[in-house]
């Protein structure tokens, strides 16, 4: 059995079509023995590619455009999708059935201070038509810093990805009240990279093999079945509360059927690094992103 070192930038259940691939045991079917890892805080998951201490890696489009805002070209492609929605969830100190985006100017909201998901935050502030700079930002680095400083009292609101709000909920320390992807829509939101070369392999090969197989099971499967699986990969979760955050994100349509990064999704993610002023021009879809293997 060939070992595959697979590298995640952020580890959490909104990556489960590739902790999946993993936990039901897709890989292995196709003579795969994966071997996992996460980035440290601050580092990017394609430092591995390019060190040879990964063969894919969890990623985002965004990876690809700052290399080509220095005039570089990436050193990696993105070949598949595992999410086509962002997946951060807005969790208040109270419940609000109520809640509108408005609300969020003039508090107080832990996020991350920078990256992708503030800049998709913005774009989604953006559509829900309110103003950014009106918001008070408690920006943090880590998922632990933001899970952490809310609990401790810190914010009014809290953007995070799942499982943390749905074990906010769960702990009784705060209440969802928004998803940020329904304002947003479908975009690139997060992909899976590699080298050029190793997608000529034959290990590239059995990957996809895999995957699509994995793509199909997280539609397939009820959710509670997933978690059970993918349980030991988060000792500190409740496994209900792993299951609720599952069948949300099946929901949300963010892990559709097909593998590949569509153009429209790829457009839609040129226009949130857009509107954010961080693309010198709107680089071709064959620049950054290249077809899953054959």
């Amino acid at each position: 059995m060939d070992k595959i070192r697979i590298q995640f930038t952020l580890f959490s259940a909104f990556y489960s079509p590739l902790i999946s691939a993993m936990s039901g045991g897709f890989l292995k079917a196709e003579g795969l023995d994966p071997e996992w890892s996460v980035a440290a805080p601050g580092v990017s998951a394609l430092a591995a590619l390019n060190e040879g201490s990964a063969h894919i890696v969890q990623s985002a489009l965004s990876q690809g455009f700052t290399s080509l805002n220095k005039g570089e070209t990436p050193s990696a492609v993105h070949f598949a999708q595992v999410n086509e929605m962002d997946g951060f969830f807005l969790t208040g100190r109270e419940a609000d059935p109520a809640f509108t985006w408005k609300k969020l100017e003039g508090a107080e909201v832990v996020m991350f201070k920078a990256g992708q998901p503030l800049d998709m935050f913005k774009y989604a502030c953006h559509k829900a038509g309110i103003d950014f700079d009106k918001i008070k930002p408690i920006g943090l680095g880590s998922a632990a810093e933001i899970d952490r400083a809310f609990r401790q009292g810190r914010g009014v609101y809290v953007q995070q990805q799942g499982p943390y709000p749905q074990q906010l909920q769960a702990d009784g320390v705060g209440h969802i009240v928004a998803q940020v992807g329904k304002q947003i829509g479908p975009c690139g939101f997060s992909s899976i990279a590699a080298t050029r070369d190793w997608l000529k392999t034959d290990m590239a090969n059995a990957f996809i093999r895999a995957y699509k197989k994995t793509r199909n099971y997280m539609n397939d499967t009820p959710a509670a079945e997933i978690a059970r699986a993918e349980k030991p990969y988060f000792p500190d979760t409740d496994e209900r509360v792993l299951a609720d955050c599952i069948a949300t994100y099946q929901r949300l349509g963010c892990w559709t059927r097909h593998v590949e990064i569509t153009h429209a999704a790829y457009e839609k993610t040129l226009d949130v690094y857009e509107y954010n002023g961080l693309l010198k021009q709107r680089y071709r879809y064959e620049q950054v992103c290249a077809a899953p293997p054959t």
